[in-house]
Order: structure tokens, then C-alpha cells, then sequence
């Protein structure tokens, strides 16, 4: 009987303590986590249709993805998750003819009409 209580009483309270996992303890800090290539306005704005694969790697850095199957296409992801608020994602997709810069497609606009269209 009192084998059957202790047991009892050790299952509520795990189950009690793996339900406040999801619901966060306050005052416990979680580290943010950040994961891929940061992208801000100013890079994209320097991106100009002509650009060499060697500058553009220059501004933005190395690619997240340069696929072996597509080589005119590197992309870059960036994820932020700081636990405070929703989790941030931007992408940006570079495409290159010819190893020269043509277009770029993602969550970044050129800021100058005269600067890569974008699709």
C-alpha cells in the first residue's frame, strides 16, 4: 500500500514537471539561437547584375547551399529562434550566367531600380 502511494506520487510529479517544459520556468534564460549567413539591406544594395562570383562571395559570404547540380544558384538562409518571439527566417537566392551576377529572388529588394532585378 504505501509501495503503491510512493509510486504514485513519483509519477504525478514527473508527469507535472515534463508539462512545464513547454510552458517555460520564469526567470530560466534560453540562449537564442542563430543559424546561417546574415543578411542585411546594406550587402544586398551593393549587389550589382556583373558582379564576379568572387565579389558577390565577398559581400555576402560563403553560401549556405552551393549545390554541386546547380552551380549558377547559391542560396543563403538565416533562422533566428530567441525564444522571446516568433522565430525570424530570411532566405536569398543568387543566380549567376556565365559566373557573372544576374538575378537575385528571397525576402531582399535592391533598393535601387538600377541595381538586379528580382523575379
Amino acid at each position: 500500500m504505501r509501495r503503491t502511494l510512493q509510486l504514485t506520487i513519483i509519477a504525478s510529479l514527473l508527469l507535472t514537471l515534463s508539462a512545464c517544459q513547454n510552458f517555460g520556468f520564469p526567470g530560466v534564460y534560453k540562449i537564442p539561437i542563430q543559424q546561417g549567413n546574415i543578411i542585411t539591406q546594406e550587402m544586398v544594395d551593393q549587389l550589382e547584375p556583373g558582379r564576379t562570383k568572387a565579389q558577390v562571395q565577398f559581400i555576402l559570404g560563403t553560401p549556405l547551399i552551393a549545390d554541386s547540380f546547380h552551380s549558377d544558384r547559391w542560396d543563403y538562409f538565416y533562422s533566428m529562434d530567441d525564444r522571446q518571439s516568433p522565430e525570424k527566417r530570411e532566405r536569398l537566392t543568387v543566380f549567376f550566367e556565365d559566373g557573372k551576377l544576374t538575378h537575385i529572388v528571397g525576402d531582399f529588394v535592391p533598393s535601387s531600380a538600377k541595381q538586379v532585378g528580382t523575379e
